[in-house]
């Protein structure tokens, strides 16, 4: 980070690790996160920004996760904002990547609001609860994890289906794409299996071989599309003739890959899922 050696006011020890402060100068407000930053300014009135303790700084303005609303913190549990914290080390350790920075403050947010759904009774569902376990693993596994540090932390039941919903926000901070893209992926992922599953009368075993490859096969494709990573196919034409009856499956998903993501679809993503659709149904058994 820039160190620029002004001094900000400590407004808000919000906890052990964060801090809200203000440069005067500027009238920018901030928050200051750190290990220990919060216990060591406790007893301060002003913080440097050249001090080595502050590993990331936010402008209140530039974050998306503020709610619109210039008090994000002034409310939030010091039980959330430790339980996230533990939790974004558990990520770090996980995954090699650097972290995006929204993490910070889109993770709490998230649980302060589940914690507030599951104490006045409102129920958590994930529709997409498959999909991301399929799609997601080594981040569901981490999601697991987290989702029991919140459960004992709070000492609340909370449905693993708030997993699901954890495994975006930690997919968003690795990869750095959006979490509301991530949930737009889901659903698009369950019409397709289920365009499949129609088109064939045929219904996939959750957690099966041929599942997992198609949601696999799946995501990434709507990746490279969303990404605008093109890949060459050179057997296009082949494969419109050998393949028609598989073609024209994939042509109708396309419709609605297009339609759902507001993207073109390349004829060469076209092509590899027929030819993936054409070894699915080759291969799959009910049970498999």
């Amino acid at each position: 980070m820039n160190r620029d050696h002004r001094s900000l006011r400590v407004e808000r020890v919000v906890g052990n690790n964060i801090v809200m402060a203000c440069d005067e100068v500027k009238g920018t407000e901030y928050v200051l996160l750190g290990k220990g930053l919060g216990f060591a300014a406790k007893n301060l009135q002003e913080l440097n920004t050249a001090d080595e303790r502050i590993e990331k700084r936010f402008r209140l303005e530039d974050r998306e996760q503020m709610m619109n609303h210039p008090t994000f913190f002034e409310d939030m549990d010091a039980l959330v904002m430790d339980v996230s914290d533990r939790i974004i080390q558990l990520i770090g350790q996980s995954f090699p990547e650097k972290l995006n920075e929204k993490i910070y403050l889109a993770l709490p947010s998230h649980i302060q609001f589940t914690v507030y759904r599951i104490r006045h009774h409102i129920e958590i569902v994930n529709p997409f609860l498959q999909e991301t376990q399929v799609c997601f693993p080594q981040e569901y596994e981490v999601a697991l994890q987290a989702l029991q540090m919140i459960r004992e932390t709070f000492g609340l039941d909370i449905p693993e289906d708030e997993a699901g919903f954890l495994t975006y926000h930690i997919h968003s901070a690795v990869t750095h794409v959006p979490v509301g893209q991530l949930v737009k992926m889901s659903s698009l992922l369950g019409k397709l299996q289920q365009m499949i599953e129609e088109e064939r009368q045929m219904t996939f075993k959750q957690g099966s071989m041929s599942q997992v490859r198609l949601m696999i096969h799946l995501r990434f494709a709507l990746e490279r599309i969303v990404q605008g990573s093109l890949v060459d196919n050179p057997l296009i034409q082949h494969i419109r003739d050998q393949y028609a009856d598989e073609y024209q499956l994939a042509s109708r998903m396309k419709l609605v890959m297009e339609q759902e993501l507001q993207m073109a679809v390349p004829e060469d993503e076209v092509c590899f899922l027929t030819m993936h659709l054409y070894r699915l149904f080759r291969t799959h058994k009910p049970s498999s």
